[in-house]
């Protein structure tokens, strides 16, 4: 996952990680390729930023 989707909607880290119920950290590594989501993660997102 990359920061575009995030920054466009103006929506921190934290907040992110508060809506999927997951850390910070997380979407740090997500964002960073260091680790990727679970498919009910993905889908999560994607109702997220439509």
């Amino acid at each position: 996952m990359r920061t575009y989707l995030r920054k466009i909607n103006d929506i921190t880290q934290e907040e992110l990680a508060e809506r999927l119920s997951v850390s910070r950290q997380t979407i740090s590594k997500w964002e960073m390729n260091q680790a990727y989501p679970e498919i009910p993660k993905l889908i999560e997102i994607g109702n997220i930023f439509h």
